[in-house]
């Protein structure tokens, strides 16, 4: 072989190494970026963070979000394998009044802005809340409606038994506004620390109306009749939500809020009824 020749063959043999070890690099590369992608091969942020996600997240919510927080805190332990969503449902007052005394939670999502300046004004939030969805409330009757309630006036009948939230609850206090912008008294037979509380009167049929949210009737399904009224427009509820400042997981927290406020989060929680922000 000539001299020529030789030089030849080793620069071939050079450049095939070299080719071969970018191809390794390449497909190595390549399979880092996809255990860091959404099944799509594009980047996902919630997915290439789940690596370094784990522990619990404890999330305190206004009641009316039970079931679609539910839905998406099992959807964000899937997305996240190692971590843990508890959830503590009720009142967004009593929520409140338990974050500022002391209670360990990472995220509290309340059904109106007045319960969460509870939270800001006493410095436990961090950073700014952010309202994520809306709710309107809704009448809701026994089922077929057997005492024929049609408007918001129909609820002051004699004779009816209507239960409403309790005034200092969100769902409560919308109520309250749109009877007082009605010119209209309404004297309940209970009042209910919570929106779930006043719909449960109505399922077990020991009340024969409430008012609680639209989400609440939808959730119900057939055990109650929803009954629209259009006072309920002028009393709408904002629904803000926000990392809490001694949050024992503000990481996987933060995650959580992402996805509550991601287009896959939005889509769970207007299938519930809730309105966009």
């Amino acid at each position: 072989m000539t001299r020529s020749a030789r030089r030849t063959r080793r620069t071939l043999q050079v450049a095939g190494a070299g080719a071969a070890a970018l191809l390794a690099l390449s497909a190595c590369s390549s399979s880092d970026d996809s255990s860091s992608s959404g099944s799509s091969g594009t980047p996902d942020s919630s997915s290439s963070a789940s690596p370094k996600l784990s522990g619990t997240v404890t999330v305190f919510a206004a009641a009316s979000l039970q079931e679609s927080f539910t839905a998406l805190g099992k959807e964000f332990e899937k997305e996240h394998p190692g971590t843990k969503v508890t959830f503590n449902f009720g009142g967004s007052d009593t929520l409140a009044a338990s974050i500022t005394g002391g209670a360990p939670a990472d995220v509290f999502a309340a059904a109106s802005p007045k319960t969460m300046a509870i939270v800001t004004d006493k410095g436990d939030a961090s950073g700014t809340p952010a309202t994520f969805v809306r709710n309107q409330l809704e009448i809701a009757t026994l089922p077929g409606n057997p005492d024929k309630v049609a408007s918001l006036k129909d609820l002051t009948k004699s004779g009816l038994k209507v239960v409403l939230c309790d005034k200092t609850v969100p769902c409560g206090a919308a109520a309250q506004k749109v009877l007082e912008a009605s010119g209209l008294k309404l004297t309940p037979v209970s009042y209910e620390q919570d929106v779930k509380s006043a719909l449960t009167k109505v399922e077990l049929k020991e009340a024969d109306a409430a008012v609680v949210y639209k989400t609440d009737v939808k959730a119900a399904g057939d055990k109650v009749e929803g009954v629209e009224f259009p006072e309920s427009a002028k009393a709408i509820n904002d629904y803000p939500i926000t990392l809490l400042k001694n949050s024992p997981n503000a990481v996987a927290a933060k995650e959580f809020i992402a996805l509550v406020q991601s287009a896959e989060g939005q889509q769970v929680l207007s299938e519930a009824g809730f309105l966009k922000p």
